[in-house]
């Protein structure tokens, strides 16, 4: 198998890819996050969701919803939520199903919106993308513009989406658990983040095109599972998160080319205890901004740059499903300052995390609610 190394994705010449000092034992310290002292306010838009993923917001205020198990709602501010017709029917095992939802940057005039789900069966599946024009309350012309390498697991689909400035689209995918090696395979989509057209070709001027011996739709590499994906509407900074295994969660910034470390670098361990890898970092492998030992298994997340909360603005917030609350990490200088968590009163798992045209902090939790959150 052909291993990636950040100088071999970028074109260099790579005549060694020698690794930093084994860094042996715990991960460096961090301090504890604080329980949040912002005043909050929250309230239930509604709570008749079924395993809600990811959320859109319509430029008439609605907002449409996936959920993981089938099936888009649209949502009224004051909490109607009525079927859209006419969505795909995902392969649901595990952790399979519909995932992430989002418009078109032309949404305006071409109503066009893109889902990405798992397609297939148990013996063959893939994270994959369909695109469709919205029409009242129904999904119309619909069909699949990209699929992923397949995989026989059920685990570790990545599934978020976002689209950069000109327009393409990062698509984020998982490494399918039983198959981390592929994250280092540059012939495989496993365990990268992903930049298509809306056509769901493989973008020009991606770190691989014109190679033949590796996919031409790799924008970054080396990443187990990408929940989370954020681009700050002010800096561009494209910014993810993935799970690690057992400890070792990463918040990322992503630059084309890059080879995040997965498995050869990790402050995680496997569930069973096991070592997966000796390294902590390893050169020529970029290390994470920020990591979360033990595991908080975060989920969507948001860069705040809304008016609501002026005192976050540029901050990311980043939902936490085994700890039930939300992380703001504070940013200073593209690092963490300062790290607190809110709605851990709540007990929910959250699922999604975005900031609305109001300013306002949406929420979507498994056990069905969304939930809007502003200033107490």
């Amino acid at each position: 198998m052909r291993v990636f190394t950040a100088a071999a994705i970028l074109g260099l010449t790579l005549t060694a890819c020698k690794p930093a000092p084994p860094v042996t034992g715990k991960p460096p310290t961090l301090s504890a996050p604080a329980q949040e002292t912002m005043a909050l306010k929250v309230d239930t838009i509604t709570d008749t969701l079924k395993t809600p993923w990811g959320l859109a917001f319509l430029p008439d205020g609605d907002i449409i919803v996936t959920q993981r198990t089938g099936g888009v709602k649209r949502v009224s501010p004051d909490g109607k939520a009525v079927d859209i017709a006419g969505a795909p029917e995902p392969y649901t095992e595990g952790q399979a199903g519909l995932f992430d939802i989002i418009l078109s940057p032309d949404f305006a005039a071409d109503k066009t919106v893109f889902i990405s789900y798992a397609k297939g069966t148990d013996a063959a599946n893939a994270t994959s993308v369909f695109k469709a024009v919205l029409a009242g309350n129904a999904l119309t012309d619909g069909a699949v513009i990209f699929e992923s390498t397949l995989k026989d697991t059920a685990q570790h689909y990545g599934g978020r989406m976002a689209f950069l400035p000109d327009g393409t689209l990062l698509l984020t995918t998982g490494d399918g658990f039983t198959y981390r090696e592929a994250a280092q395979d540059p012939v495989s989509h496993l365990g990268k983040i992903l930049r298509i057209t809306q056509t769901g070709k493989a973008a020009g001027g991606n770190p691989f095109a014109g190679d033949p011996q590796a996919a031409h739709e790799v924008y970054s590499a080396g990443h187990r599972n990408v929940q989370g994906l954020a681009i700050d509407s002010q800096t561009g900074i494209i910014w993810s998160h993935e799970h690690g295994p057992k400890g070792g969660d990463e918040l990322n910034r992503i630059e084309a080319g890059q080879n995040y470390g997965w498995p050869i670098a990790t402050y995680g361990t496997d569930y069973s205890g096991a070592q997966i890898s000796p390294y902590n970092r390893y050169g020529g492998t970029a290390d994470a901004i920020h990591n979360w030992t033990p595991s908080i298994a975060p989920s969507g997340m948001t860069v705040y740059r809304g008016d609501l909360f002026e005192s976050l603005d540029g901050d990311i917030l980043v939902g936490a499903l085994k700890f039930r609350q939300i992380h703001r990490l504070q940013m200073k200088d593209g690092r963490v300052e300062k790290e607190t968590v809110w709605l851990d009163d709540l007990g929910e798992r959250i699922r999604d995390v975005q900031t609305g045209p109001d300013g306002a902090i949406y929420v979507l939790t498994d056990s069905g609610k969304l939930l809007r959150v502003t200033p107490g």
